[in-house]
């Protein structure tokens, strides 16, 4: 009898779990579901903004009958010309870089990595300062300063992969690598500004702060297969980051590789970083800023972190950006500076109330 009555127990709380479990997936489901709703909403305003009133029913209304011919009017030339491109742009953007972030965090086991914080973002500022200042780069004409910072955000996370490769991929090693880098390189951007022409240096400047202003159908497709290559190979290894979080011991005791899952990770995490800044400019604390807050609400598990992250990035981006494009109308702010100052009160959060306990 009283073995029966525990057998009895056990099946209980045993459904007791499994309930709880399921609530919880749910509740990640909700998020993420709650990410897109955020993001159509988001999109739909910020394509009302401009010298040109279109109102929201008309913007949903021209883009569903652009899908079907070419745009003609006034306003649908404005919507599908002028205000999508730097809309879609801003939703590859977060995209990329929140799950850039999110994948970075994973690999290294540290709540401050993210793309700015490991050098991408000033490798890519230099090689932008030495095309508007020196005139020099990869390539030639147009594509001058988005093919250098992007060769240059490459090439810092190809140091970063010697030095693993040399010293062991360990988090230490690829955290202190990043930030020796970011200093190297923001100190010889600077030098490349204490001598450079003010209007060059202007320039410069303007570029580092990060903007959503020069989007283009063209870009817009890089961007896009660049996503399509690696997401969905970042996605395939988040049980493997699911693993790292334990430790790397326990990682290897599940079959896991630790080096080669942090190399490649980290690799991707990189190729759409630099694929995403060679483009807008420096855009930070999206990367940075995203993860923890889908960290804080579904958890840390990554097979929906990092899809969470990603949406939740791109609707970030995208209010950033209407906030940047009305708050001193007509004027525009580089959405960069608009994302720093969301940064702030994160930190605060952390230091004050969380402790580091949630990671």
């Amino acid at each position: 009898m009283a073995r029966s009555e525990a057998i009895q127990g056990n099946g209980t709380k045993s459904e007791e779990i499994r309930a709880q479990y399921k609530k919880f997936i749910g509740r990640k489901i909700l998020f993420i579901f709650s990410s897109i709703i955020l993001i159509v909403i988001t999109a739909g305003i910020s394509a009302t903004l401009g010298s040109y009133s279109i109102s929201v029913v008309e913007v949903y209304s021209i883009l569903w009958h652009g899908l079907f011919q070419n745009p003609e009017t006034t306003k649908e030339i404005v919507v599908w010309d002028l205000r999508l491109p730097r809309i879609l742009l801003g939703i590859l953007a977060g995209i990329g870089l929140a799950i850039a972030g999110t994948a970075m965090q994973g690999v290294v086991r540290n709540p401050l990595a993210s793309p700015y914080t490991l050098g991408i973002a000033s490798a890519a500022g230099f090689g932008a300062a030495v095309a508007i200042l020196l005139g020099a780069g990869f390539v030639t004409g147009q594509y001058l300063i988005i093919a250098n910072a992007f060769i240059f955000a490459l090439l810092s996370s190809f140091i970063i992969y010697g030095l693993s490769r040399r010293k062991g991929a360990t988090p230490e090693t690829m955290i202190l690598a990043g930030i020796a880098l970011m200093y190297l390189f923001s100190a010889m951007t600077g030098i490349l500004q204490y001598f450079g022409e003010a209007e060059a240096v202007k320039e410069v400047v303007f570029w580092m702060f990060g903007s959503l202003g020069r989007a283009t159908w063209d870009k817009l497709f890089f961007v896009f297969v660049i996503l399509a290559i690696c997401v969905p190979i970042l996605m395939s290894k988040s049980w493997d980051l699911n693993t790292l979080g334990a430790g790397d011991e326990s990682a290897k005791s599940l079959g896991v590789n630790v080096e080669q899952t942090r190399v490649v990770c980290f690799t991707l995490a990189s190729l759409v970083t630099a694929g995403i800044i060679c483009f807008t400019g420096t855009i930070g604390f999206i990367g940075l800023v995203a993860p923890h807050m889908c960290r804080m609400v579904i958890g840390g598990d990554n097979r929906y972190l990092i899809p969470a992250s990603g949406l939740f990035g791109a609707a970030l981006l995208l209010g950033a950006d209407t906030v940047a494009r009305t708050i001193i109308a007509p004027t525009i702010l580089p959405v960069g500076l608009i994302t720093a100052f969301m940064g702030v009160p994160l930190f605060l959060y952390l230091i004050l109330r969380r402790r580091g306990e949630y990671w």
